[in-house]
This record gives C-alpha cells, structure tokens and sequence, in this order.
C-alpha cells in the first residue's frame, strides 16, 4: 500500500486558470486508495480525470481520447509503466509524469530514455503534482501558439512547434515535448551560455535543486537523439559550474 500521508491539502490551492479549462488528465494507478484521492482532488480542482488501475487498460483508454497530461505509476501490475510508456511514445507525444516509490536513478534515467517529460517520487503533495500539471500545461499552450516551421537548407536542423519535435532532412528525432522545449529555448538563445536556474524556469517551470537531474537527463536524451539522425553541427555542451549552451564549437 503506498504512503498517502503526504497527499493532503489539496482544496486549500488557489488553481491556475489553464488548470480550470477542463483539462483532460489520464491518470494510470494501482492502488486503490491513491488512485480514488487522485482522481477525487484533481477533480475537485477543475481537471476532468480518467483513472485507470493497470498498464495495459490506461494504454487502451489513450489510444481512444486525447488527453493534455498522462500520470503513470511504474508499478503496475502486468505490464508495468516503463513499458506502458514506451508503446505509448510509439503513436503519441502526450506529456507523462512518472509516479514511483523508486528512488534508484536507474530508474528514472529508464523512465526518461523511454520518453517521460517528469518524474515524481512518492510520496508527494498535491501542491507539488498540481504544480508539475500546470507546468506541462504552460508549456503545450505557449508550444501552439508558435507559427509552423518554413522552408530549410539541406542539412539544416528544422523545429516543429506543432510536432514538438525536429528534424534534419525530412527525418524526426522524436523528442519529448519537454526535450523540445529546452533545446528551443537553447537553440533562441545559440552560443549563450545558459545557467541551470534559468533553464529550470524557463523549460521545467520549477526551482532548481541541486539534487534534481530531470534537466541532466533531458539533456543527454537530446545529445542521443541528435545524433541517431546525424546532426552533428551543433551541440549541447556542459560548461562546467554554469550551465548549457547550444554551439558549434567548444567553450571556454
């Protein structure tokens, strides 16, 4: 039985109004009691909510209707969510937060390899999924507001907004939305040296905290990704107690 404790105070948050526009959340648990408090105060809070208690019926349920946001256990009993994630990242870029008492990085470096945008270890608080919900969300408006991509030279790396993804010569590397994300925003700010804070803020819409390695790990899954589709004239590099910059040639 997973620890409850730590999820409380949910109907005392003010909610954000891109929460309010009846957001659609799949929410993919096994545990009977958090699964029913899940489903029961982010309704309360103004998402429409689907709750489905295994791998293999939350798979079912968004191949049949489109969701803004996909909570997934990595627990879950046949098909676990590790693997739920991986056939769902086959037809469709919907954001997913991981859910998981596992605490080993290995674990959430798996969950990111596969395609997840955000890891959340319970126990958790409701303020803090809230927060990582509306984040997403934030997110996905400001990406469809961006116009489509124009015309590119061969060779040269185009950004869909639409698509959340880029592509190097007609073929996609097939990022997450939250990949994309940070590699726009590194790709607008080219060969400017870009603090983890920041980027914290402006990818993740979240402090930074030392111990956190979503940023790292999104990074690396980037570097990966661009290189399967052989793009290779710029790269994201790590300046060592600063941050990341987007460039073509080493850094100082």
């Amino acid at each position: 039985m997973h620890n409850n404790c730590a999820i409380e105070n949910a109907w005392q948050l003010p909610m954000n109004p891109v929460a309010i526009n009846t957001s659609n959340i799949l929410a993919i648990e096994d545990d009977p009691v958090l699964g029913a408090y899940l489903h029961e105060e982010l309704q309360r809070g103004g998402f429409q909510v689907t709750w489905c208690r295994n791998g293999l019926e939350g798979l079912e349920t968004a191949g049949r209707q489109a969701f803004d946001v996909v909570l997934m256990d990595i627990l879950l009993p046949g098909l676990n969510g590790l693997d739920a994630l991986a056939r769902l990242r086959r037809h469709s870029a919907t954001p997913v937060i991981l859910m998981s008492a596992l605490g080993a990085e290995a674990d959430r470096i798996t969950g990111f390899q596969r395609g997840a945008d955000d890891y959340l270890p319970k126990p958790f608080s409701m303020a803090e999924l809230q927060v990582r919900i509306e984040a997403i969300l934030r997110r996905v408006a400001l990406e469809r507001r961006h116009q489509p991509p124009t015309e590119l030279a061969t060779g040269e790396l185009g950004f869909d907004d639409a698509a959340c993804d880029v592509s190097l010569d007609g073929q996609r590397a097939g990022l997450t939305p939250s990949e994309y994300r940070l590699l726009e925003v590194l790709n607008r700010n080219s060969d400017e040296v870009l603090s983890k804070p920041f980027l914290y803020q402006q990818v993740l819409q979240r402090g930074y905290s030392r111990h956190d390695r979503s940023l790292d790990m999104h990074v690396s899954q980037i570097r990966r990704k661009l290189k399967a589709i052989g793009y290779h004239e710029r790269q994201i590099r790590t300046v060592w107690g600063k941050g990341y910059v987007l460039s073509a040639g080493e850094v100082d």
